[in-house]
């Protein structure tokens, strides 16, 4: 799988996110200002999942469609399962 340069940037972006927030304990940030950049670091890294695993979705399915190993179903179910265990 090819990690293109926007996928790279999302997670320096949430590297950047976590080293905030462990700036933030080690200051004494009040919990509800930590607690709300955690939230936002999650729903980032949720949505860096969705990108690579749909990405890779549509990279399995064009390998399969040309050499015929799984079928759509297979790749579909796949990627549920990554999604799901993602969770």
């Amino acid at each position: 799988m090819d990690y293109n340069d926007q996928m790279k940037n999302r997670v320096k972006r949430i590297e950047g996110q976590l080293r905030g927030i462990l700036k933030m304990m080690e200051e004494g940030k009040d919990c509800k200002q930590v607690i709300t950049q955690l939230t936002a670091t999650r729903s980032a890294i949720d949505r860096t999942i969705g990108v690579i695993v749909s990405s890779n979705l549509v990279d399995c399915v064009q390998k399969a469609n040309d050499t015929g190993e799984k079928s759509m179903e297979e790749l579909v179910q796949e990627a549920v399962n990554l999604l799901v265990k993602s969770r």
